[in-house]
């Protein structure tokens, strides 16, 4: 269970500690906020259902846009140190800052191929992979088709979602 309880926490509060859930998108912990909150949000499971119920009923514009909020995996963020707190300890989980040369050159090319492809980074919850898994992912995902990949990149932000949600609730154990 999430401490403090959610439903008890002012709006500003709330968005402090959840609006980082999903990548530089507080519109998803706004609107929940705003639709109000009860004692069953306190289970990271179903407020993480609660928050993907927003980000599912969000037009695709706006999905397109929280897509587009998270970084490429081993890019130019992490390079130069940018990222958020949560993704820069979910790539180092993988070991993304351990990159060989190779497997760094190789990141970089399918970033740029997917980026191409698809208007969007590569999306993975990468929490519990390895640099190989990672990269066999990748490589399988940069053929499929758009409407494929769109929706397993919005798939992949909520298990990344529920992780950072999960992480937080033992965080505060």
């Amino acid at each position: 269970m999430i401490e403090p309880a959610p439903h008890e926490l002012p709006r500003t509060a709330f968005i402090a500690t959840f609006g980082g859930i999903y990548e530089h998108s507080s519109w998803v912990a706004e609107t929940l906020y705003d639709q109000g909150l009860s004692e069953d949000d306190s289970d990271p499971t179903k407020l993480a259902k609660r928050m993907a119920t927003i980000v599912d009923a969000a037009d695709e514009e706006r999905q397109m846009a929280l897509l587009c909020a998270h970084p490429e995996l081993a890019g130019k963020l992490a390079i130069s140190g940018s990222l958020t707190a949560e993704s820069a300890a979910e790539q180092a989980s993988a070991q993304l800052d351990q990159c060989s040369a190779k497997e760094f050159a190789e990141f970089q090319n399918l970033n740029q191929r997917y980026q191409e492809n698809f208007g969007h980074p590569f999306i993975i919850a990468v929490r519990g992979l390895n640099r190989a898994k990672i990269l066999a992912a990748f490589r399988k995902r940069v053929d499929n088709s758009a409407q494929i990949e769109f929706h397993t990149a919005l798939a992949e932000v909520h298990k990344i979602a529920q992780l950072r949600l999960d992480q937080l609730d033992s965080s505060i154990d």
